[in-house]
């Protein structure tokens, strides 16, 4: 049975077994990327290696939408990692607005995540960072193996590394879950393939620990219908990241329904505060690291004492007794003991499948059909509409 309780003929009938299916098949498919990359070790090691010896290297990482915000969690961690200039912007600003982001004399890799691969930006970001880098190396992450970008890597060949994720992770539902948690980490492990044993290890852990919160539920799916209007989704450092990526989940799934937004820890005071009402569920990303943690507790004691009937949902790797006696509602991605679970942007991996749960209950309970939330056509799976306006027309 899965999170929700419902039958796949109950899913079927409320157009979610697509995403529920894809959402549950996580774990599974984590170890089927990490097997990936074990595999590909040496060719990806050859690849790599070489250009982290290269002075001034620029890595970014791009996508749109939710594939942006897998290089939001990434960056902050390999920046620290590899002592280098670890980026990542959109391909939407890259493609609006190239020399802003591009820098022509500098050796960059642009590591491009993609679930179709079609997108017109991502196509567009590609062939930018062509053009205006002297020196540039491309890594495509993908999912789609017949998709535009798959194969426009495959015919540059030269200075181009292309990794396909399993295929199941093309998912077939309107949101981005299992191709977004498997690119995510196909990210984390290829740049730090040294320490390959121990991660995977890790990876392992997590997957192991995903299988038990898809197992219980934890509540979540009850939550998700509780009757809250907004949903604000908190992240500090590398999970600020995934606080953009879950509210993106809410707000696609929901067809707008629900309000989310996102916004680390600290930034929250400085205005955006201003969206909580007795109607809003705030949901606090919890870091594993001591120093960043601090501050994330200063804000939860804040919530703890202020006034209104708002309701704080924390999720933390571990069970913590302060954060019990201070949240409403608090989630621990291993309830049995604290452990190790390395740096916050692995712990993402776990953290975004009680996004997912709730995310889908929460659709299903508006009335909204999840595999298909926006059938007006206004919002598509593979985006449309989009023209790329030539370059040289313009300089």
């Amino acid at each position: 049975m899965n999170p929700w309780n419902l039958s796949d003929d109950e899913l079927k009938k409320r157009g979610g077994i697509c995403t529920a299916e894809e959402i549950c098949q996580q774990p599974e498919v984590w170890e089927d990327a990490l097997s990936a990359v074990q595999q590909q070790a040496e060719r990806i090691e050859a690849f790599i290696e070489p250009l982290l010896a290269k002075k001034d290297l620029r890595i970014i990482f791009t996508g749109a939408g939710t594939s942006a915000y897998a290089g939001d969690i990434i960056a902050p961690y390999l920046r620290q990692k590899l002592g280098r200039d670890v980026l990542s912007f959109a391909t939407t600003d890259i493609v609006s607005a190239p020399y802003q982001f591009l820098q022509p004399d500098l050796p960059t890799v642009l590591v491009s995540f993609a679930r179709s691969g079609d997108s017109p930006e991502s196509i567009g970001a590609f062939d930018l960072a062509e053009q205006l880098v002297r020196e540039v190396y491309q890594i495509v992450i993908t999912c789609n193996p017949q998709g535009a970008l798959a194969r426009k890597s495959a015919e540059r060949q030269e200075h181009t590394l292309t990794l396909l994720m399993p295929p199941r992770t093309n998912d077939r539902g309107f949101a981005m879950t299992s191709s977004f948690s498997c690119m995510l980490l196909t990210g984390l492990l290829i740049f730090d393939l040294k320490n390959l044993p121990d991660n995977a290890a890790l990876v392992k852990k997590i997957a192991g620990a995903g299988r038990r919160v898809l197992s219980a539920g934890h509540g979540l799916p009850e939550l998700a219908t509780a009757g809250f209007e907004r949903i604000v989704f908190l992240g500090s450092g590398a999970l600020y990241g995934l606080a953009r990526e879950t509210c993106l989940k809410v707000l696609e799934l929901t067809g707008g329904r629900i309000a989310a937004v996102a916004e680390t820890m600290m930034g929250f005071r400085h205005g955006p505060k201003s969206i909580v009402n007795d109607r809003t569920l705030i949901v606090m990303w919890l870091s594993s690291d001591s120093y960043i943690r601090q501050y994330d507790m200063d804000l939860l004691r804040e919530f703890h004492h202020d006034a209104g009937d708002f309701k704080v949902l924390a999720v933390s790797a571990a069970p913590d007794g302060e954060v019990a006696a201070l949240a409403d509602y608090v989630l621990a991605l291993d309830e049995e003991a604290a452990g190790q679970w390395g740096t916050d942007s692995y712990l993402a991996l776990g953290y975004v499948l009680f996004d997912h749960i709730l995310a889908l209950a929460a659709s299903m309970g508006k009335g909204v059909a999840p595999d298909t939330p926006c059938p007006s056509g206004s919002v598509n799976r593979v985006v449309k509409g989009v023209t790329l306006h030539s370059l040289e027309d313009n300089h």
